[in-house]
């Protein structure tokens, strides 16, 4: 199946008011971790102050220490599933909703419950995508997700299919004002993040979702007819065709690309606002347009949340923490202002829009995205899809290209 997340939206009520128990406190409370009377939250180092100021009033309300404790974020998973195994994991962790499958199937972290008003107020993609076997096991607090940021002295509209970009952007090189028509990451190795957008568009796909909105890696669809065909439009955009996509433009170069006025578009990301803010362009930021006549362009999403452990031994408070606590608006935007990522909650979001009207663009150019699928499989994809995707944009042959990354894919995976 390929239905990308009609049955998971239709069942998000009834995740909502689904009931869980929670852990009885019977771990060891002399574990290094965590002990009874102490919340234990792991989070990244440059949100860690902000949640120990806005979970003070949790702590005095419940008669706790609350202690959050900082990691790099790129540690906070393998460090998690070391810590649940010694019985010393925190009571509480932000995470990544691209980690759920793995720590699902780890036994890692325990499902949460949202009222139907708490689900009511978050972003129902977000609650999809922290789904996992039609379960809900974090609260989503974040997103992000890429956009089409252009230079509007030289394109003054946003343009509604990705063919008037290119004939806009065609027309500036031409005429010498511009180098190139659109900064878009390629690179020698493929950006398979990047490319969802037009690979969804064009009508490929990567895995199904079964009837719960589950990622189902069974159904590997690099090799498929569809998405073959989806590579093959993309690569009339390449370099044996318009020569807008070219592995030569990379990581390294397409933001100063755009920051120097060499090209008009740019595939970007809210990381890139600040240095566009200092370059002293005039942008706006749209979604990325789709094919004409084709599906609407789908970026990836990525969401962070907040995660309870299994086993914590302080389960009752950190699912009290979770679902009361980090679902208020107020909680959120006092993240905000220490890390401004778009919230998910829609109060917050509203508010802090107003404020800064590229985090509403931001969230509007990701209406038509797709959440990065959350099973332990997707890590197994992205250098062999990459590899596929680089080689159809230099003109290889795109089955060829296509059907070995998926035969390397699912040799990986077991399929």
């Amino acid at each position: 199946m390929r239905s990308r997340s009609a049955s998971a939206v239709a069942g998000i009520a009834a995740i909502a008011l689904m009931a869980t128990a929670c852990n009885s406190d019977d771990s060891d409370g002399g574990d290094e971790g965590t002990a009874e009377g102490t919340l234990v939250i792991w989070s990244d180092p440059e949100r860690a102050d902000a949640i120990q100021g806005a979970a003070a009033e949790f702590a005095e309300a419940n008669g706790i220490e609350v202690d959050v404790q900082g990691l790099a974020f790129d540690d906070i998973q393998g460090d998690l599933l070391n810590a649940h195994q010694a019985g010393n994991a925190p009571d509480v962790f932000i995470g990544a909703h691209d980690w759920t499958g793995n720590l699902v199937r780890n036994g890692a972290v325990t499902p949460v419950e949202l009222t139907g008003d708490q689900a009511g107020g978050v972003d129902e993609t977000a609650v999809e995508a922290l789904s996992f076997d039609g379960q809900l096991f974090g609260v989503p607090y974040s997103q992000e997700n890429i956009f089409l940021m252009r230079n509007t002295d030289l394109a003054p509209d946003a343009p509604e299919t990705f063919e008037e970009l290119v004939e806009v952007g065609t027309e500036l090189k031409d005429a010498g004002d511009t180098s190139e028509v659109l900064a878009m990451a390629v690179g020698q190795e493929g950006e398979p993040f990047r490319m969802n957008a037009l690979f969804t568009s064009a009508g490929g796909y990567l895995f199904g979702q079964d009837d719960t909105g589950t990622w189902d890696p069974s159904d590997l669809g690099v090799g498929s007819d569809e998405s073959i065909a989806a590579m093959e439009k993309i690569a009339e955009y390449g370099e044996d065709g318009e020569g807008v996509l070219r592995r030569s433009i990379d990581t390294e170069n397409d933001a100063n690309l755009f920051y120097e006025e060499e090209a008009p578009f740019f595939i970007a990301g809210p990381w890139n606002i600040g240095d566009a803010n200092e370059a002293g362009i005039d942008f706006e930021i749209s979604p990325i347009p789709g094919f004409e006549g084709e599906n609407p362009a789908s970026p990836y999403i990525g969401y962070q949340a907040f995660f309870v452990t299994e086993g914590s031994a302080n389960s009752a408070l950190a699912q009290e923490f979770v679902t009361n606590y980090v679902t208020s608006t107020d909680f959120i935007l006092s993240l905000y202002e220490a890390d401004p990522r778009t919230p998910v909650q829609t109060e917050a979001l509203e508010s802090v829009s107003a404020d800064d009207p590229n985090i509403a663009a931001i969230a509007e150019a990701g209406a038509e995205g797709m959440p990065m699928p959350s099973i332990p499989e997707m890590g197994e994809t992205w250098e062999p899809l990459g590899q596929a995707q680089a080689q159809a944009i230099a003109g290889n042959d795109v089955r060829e290209a296509m059907e070995a990354a998926h035969n390397t894919i699912a040799e990986q995976i077991g399929e």
